[in-house]
């Protein structure tokens, strides 16, 4: 995993989204084929688009508090928040280019 996505977990989460103006969450499990496949591809865009947008990544399995709380029923699943609101959904792998549309749209 990169540098430009931090790990959160139900204790950081609330934290994080608050004190970030605009952000993206990966929500993931280890055992999800489609999540290790968009890992990559997120690694690259948290690096291009730092700048803008901060990504992140919570592991369900491990934090069914926040999964429960935003209703996350298929993985992976993305939401990008502004402060703590959410202002869009992303569900499943998404290869490079189409997910960037997508962020760009919601940005």
């Amino acid at each position: 995993m990169s540098d430009n996505i931090t790990v959160l977990t139900d204790a950081t989460f609330s934290d994080f989204v608050q004190g970030t103006p605009l952000s993206l969450v990966d929500f993931w499990a280890p055992w999800c084929g489609p999540c290790q496949a968009l890992a990559p591809v997120l690694d690259e865009l948290a690096g291009e688009m730092k700048d803008r947008l901060k990504f992140a990544k919570i592991n369900v399995d491990e934090n069914g508090d926040t999964a429960t709380q935003f209703r996350i029923r298929s993985i992976p699943c993305l939401i990008v928040f502004r402060g703590e609101e959410e202002a869009g959904r992303i569900l499943g792998h998404k290869d490079k280019a189409d997910l960037q549309a997508e962020l760009e749209k919601l940005l």
